[in-house]
């Protein structure tokens, strides 16, 4: 980073930010990509590109858009958002997708005109969505008129666990936003590839929402060195984390008081099935505060999140080995011991 040779990004002359865009479109098959400061503002700017004010985004009711981007598709592109079910696998069913397509003819009804998919998608555990998937609602989308856009926040988490390449992956796909920051470990920065019109025009959109950046090469500079192939980049050791986290899955699913995540796929008690595993993310529940359980856990030194649904979730990443998954697992075991719920004398009496 202090090494980069820089320019001014806002008058498109910084030599290192345009190398990582360039990369990043290259990498996805795609014709040009723009630098941005976040994963949301990824998904705006390709929400702005692609969409006039008053139309309608299909998306699944549990995606990160939905959720955990504080309506920007609303306050900001002044869109609505047609929340389908998910499946357990992540998916959104075809079919139901073509069923939501909003009828342009009547006055009444927003025109529907993006459709999104989250890849890996999160609230299924991670669940890394497949090529011939991405190409069916691909389909469906360019069918009804309307493109097909990518939160691909861990796309190359989806593209190692899936052994494709990422021109594979996003071929289908208009429009495709991926974190640097996430998997591959930069401290900073996504980048959304597509079209160079499209590009051209979230460009703007980016300026519109204050992401215009100078010597932005500092930023980027670590992006270049995460999309490097081989052992020398970033992304070919996320298989790393994948083993990880299934690793920590694995030793949970033996405990008592871990229980599988309550999301889409197994909403009751049953234990954690470490086979639904597929890249860097745990989801369980425990007995008890899930709260009460992630504070002790945090006491000790280990930092899980909160999710929905009363979830805890653990995601592996860069500087997580085989040690401190060991050392995890500990932590946990004591954690539920100390937090379990215990029953007092009268509700054991009332029972009897």
């Amino acid at each position: 980073m202090a090494e980069a040779e820089v320019g001014d990004d806002v008058f498109g002359d910084d030599p290192t930010v345009r190398a990582l865009e360039e990369r990043s479109a290259e990498l996805l098959g795609k014709e040009a990509g723009l630098f941005v400061t976040s994963g949301t503002m990824g998904n705006l700017v390709a929400q702005m590109a692609h969409l006039a004010r008053g139309q309608e985004i299909i998306a699944g009711y549990q995606t990160h858009v939905v959720l955990d981007e504080a309506a920007g598709h609303a306050v900001v592109v002044g869109a609505s958002v047609r929340t389908l079910p998910g499946r357990a696998d992540g998916t959104m069913d075809p079919e139901t997708i073509r069923a939501a397509f909003r009828d342009a003819g009547d006055p009444h009804q927003p025109i529907t005109g993006l459709v999104m998919v989250e890849n890996t998608h999160a609230h299924s555990m991670g669940q890394p969505l497949s090529v011939e998937y991405t190409s069916a609602v691909a389909r469906v989308a360019h069918e009804g008129g309307v493109p097909l856009h990518v939160d691909g926040a861990r796309f190359w988490n989806a593209v190692v666990a899936l052994g494709v390449s990422a021109a594979e992956l996003a071929g289908p796909a208009d429009s495709v936003s991926f974190c640097l920051s996430k998997g591959l470990a930069c401290p900073v920065g996504s980048v959304v590839v597509g079209s160079a019109e499209f590009i051209r025009r979230a460009h703007r959109a980016r300026k519109l929402l204050g992401g215009g950046l100078r010597q932005a090469g500092v930023l980027a500079a670590p992006g270049l060195v995460a999309l490097r192939d081989g052992s020398v980049g970033m992304i070919e050791r996320l298989g790393e984390d994948h083993a990880n986290a299934r690793h920590l899955a694995e030793e949970l699913s033996t405990m008592p008081g871990i229980h599988s995540a309550g999301d889409i796929a197994q909403p009751d008690d049953g234990p954690l099935d470490p086979g639904r595993v597929a890249t860097n993310f745990v989801l369980f529940r425990v007995d008890g505060q899930p709260r009460a359980f992630r504070e002790a856990c945090a006491r000790r030194g280990l930092l899980l999140d909160a999710y929905p649904h009363d979830q805890v979730r653990a995601a592996t990443h860069y500087g997580i080995t085989g040690a401190e998954i060991d050392r995890a697992v500990g932590i946990i075991a004591a954690c539920l011991a100390d937090t379990a719920p215990t029953r007092s004398f009268a509700s054991t009496a009332a029972r009897a």
